[in-house]
């Protein structure tokens, strides 16, 4: 539906300033400093996210001084995932900006920067920008075509009106995610209290034995990955064949989409066709997944339902249901490090289905997992139901601005 209020381009409204790439001789670091730097990943859903941020050091520094963003500034992705927009957060005041991205500073007296960032998730706004950077190489948005964007411009207390409205479901998700966070916490502090300390209950009637892995409690055993998980991998349909892909039904994951929670929904589908010709294969729910190589290298995911992966993605199946997904994924996560430095390949490093097999690790008894399931298991489906929360709280806010800027709904009444 047509928007009701005037439209304007961002070059009458705001100056668009690029970020910069680092030094060649530079390195970021993930150590903290007081340079914290924003990477296009960091930029998402109106957000900038600053619990996986890495650093600029203080002598790096010096050269890229001039390239950082303020509180309240407006950020865009314009290389990779194109027209991923963010809000700069009071901690992040000053942190200096990846090159993928711009920031939108020196705005019209009458544009609100958070209505300015919710009108630049609009389905329109996204389509102007993807459709701006298609067609090269490596598709990219440039400075001259952020300008070009156009977006509604209500009067201000309008756009402020509609900030607040989209803010308040901002704030649900953001208490979700706080929610999430200590669910999380408080798995992963009961694995290392019980499978890392070994503070498990009755511990003080086992005794200590000597393994190559360190002392663990008598009665344990050391074991290698392989032999408690099976592991599968997947496949890439033909890109080549759209009825592939064109009004597909089945989940199919990618390894981008792996961010160590639960899988709900996917970015792609593909079609009962697909499956039979390609490697790919479904999953069944609640199997965990590891990314091989790429961007998350190492991260994991849950399946909320049943799904096909790509050949990126490394499926974890138990062979005794014990050691099923909160033991896989927390065991997983708890040796990330330690997989990833086994990682392999100088052109691309990865992790293999081999090296993981091989993975030294411990095998308590399963009794004792299976208790450590019990206690888990609440914890993880509370983070499924928050995650399905936060899907549908976005969902509605993303709908809600196109409506309220057309006047599908009234403001009063919103």
């Amino acid at each position: 539906m047509t928007a009701m209020y005037p439209t304007v381009r961002i070059t009458d409204i705001a100056e668009v300033k690029g970020g910069k790439r680092m030094p060649a001789n530079a390195a970021l670091v993930t150590t903290r400093t007081s340079h914290p730097y924003i990477r296009g990943r960091d930029i998402k859903d109106g957000k900038i996210a600053s619990d996986e941020l890495l650093y600029v050091r203080d002598e790096d520094f010096v050269q890229i001084s001039r390239y950082t963003v303020n509180h309240g500034d407006v950020c865009i992705t314009i290389v990779g995932n194109i027209g991923d927009v963010g809000i700069t957060p009071a901690n992040l005041h000053g942190a200096s900006l990846t090159e993928n991205a711009v920031k939108l500073v020196n705005l019209r007296e009458d544009i609100d920067s958070h209505f300015l960032a919710f009108a630049l998730l609009t389905p329109d706004a996204q389509s102007q920008m993807k459709l701006s950077a298609a067609g090269a190489a490596q598709a990219k948005l440039g400075i001259y075509k952020v300008n070009e964007i156009k977006i509604a411009a209500p009067p201000l207390p309008v756009q402020q009106r509609i900030a607040g409205i989209l803010s308040a479901y901002d704030e649900l998700i953001e208490n979700s995610q706080r929610r999430i966070k200590i669910l999380e916490a408080m798995a992963r502090s009961l694995y290392r209290e019980w499978f890392v300390h070994f503070r498990f209950p009755g511990h003080e009637r086992h005794a200590r034995v000597d393994s190559f892995l360190g002392e663990i409690p008598q009665g344990w055993e050391v074991a290698t990955f392989g032999e408690l998980y099976n592991t599968s991998s997947g496949g890439t349909p033909s890109r080549k064949r759209p009825e592939y892909f064109n009004g597909g039904n089945i989940d199919w994951v990618k390894s981008q989409e792996l961010l160590d929670d639960f899988i709900i929904s996917t970015d792609e589908r593909i079609t009962d066709a697909a499956l039979m010709n390609s490697s790919a294969k479904i999953f069944p729910s609640n199997t965990v997944l590891v990314a091989l190589y790429g961007a998350t290298i190492g991260k994991l995911g849950i399946l909320a339902r049943e799904a096909a992966t790509n050949q990126a993605c490394c499926a974890v199946l138990p062979k005794v249901s014990a050691f099923g997904r909160e033991f896989a994924f927390l065991t997983l996560l708890q040796n990330r490090d330690r997989i990833i430095g086994l990682r392999l390949g100088a052109a691309q490093q990865n992790i293999s289905q081999a090296l993981l097999r091989n993975l030294d690790c411990i095998k308590p008894p399963g009794d004792l997992v299976e208790s450590f399931a019990e206690r888990t298991a609440p914890l993880f489906d509370g983070i499924l139901v928050l995650q399905r929360k936060i899907q549908t709280l976005r969902r509605t806010r993303d709908l809600l601005l196109p409506r309220l800027l057309s006047g599908q709904i009234d403001l009063e009444a919103a």
